[in-house]
């Protein structure tokens, strides 16, 4: 982030000259929607070996993301933010055409939904709304990795979708 004379930090959807790669109002990050055509083409490789750890999930994802902010921007693991933590956050740096410097931050929850076990995504998105209170911002990203016997195939189960928490954020649902 060198070279900015003024930093200041973005907590709602980016602007509109930030790259992004999904349909309008998609995914408030940029990566994520290239991430769901990764990991359809890539993620049976993980699923394919039986039950995986949700740290397993998480790399996978995480080294993902690393690609996209290479050299630009940072990801933080269990992101420390008070009593609770964050799975990733990610933090870029980008300079608006009038050459001011801002930093776009997302934070992720990372979930992973198994056989005989409740679906993930209401306690995942009280939690993430905690997680994004901390750390004032307006939007988020829950991703759920669904490791169910009979979950449908990768192709199909994986996507993205934008949801509420109950917070009333907007909430970028990334599900594979």
């Amino acid at each position: 982030m060198s070279g900015c004379c003024r930093v200041t930090i973005r907590t709602a959807s980016p602007p509109t000259h930030v790259p992004s790669c999904g349909p309008a109002g998609a995914s408030t990050c940029p990566s994520c929607w290239k991430f769901t055509d990764w990991w359809i083409q890539n993620g049976e490789q993980l699923t394919s070996t039986g039950h995986y750890a949700e740290a397993a999930a998480q790399l996978v994802l995480q080294g993902y993301l690393q690609r996209a902010v290479n050299g630009t921007g940072t990801i933080d693991r269990e992101y420390a933010i008070g009593t609770g933590r964050v799975d990733l956050h990610l933090r870029w740096p980008y300079t608006t055409p009038d050459g001011v410097c801002h930093v776009q931050r997302e934070g992720f929850e990372i979930k992973v939904w198994r056989t005989n076990r409740a679906n993930p995504q209401p306690a995942a998105l009280r939690q993430l709304d905690r997680y994004l209170d901390r750390l004032r911002l307006d939007t988020g990203v829950l991703a759920i990795f669904d490791q169910r016997s009979g979950a449908p195939s990768i192709d199909t189960r994986t996507g993205l979708s934008t949801i509420n928490s109950p917070a009333g954020r907007t909430i970028t649902l990334l599900t594979g």
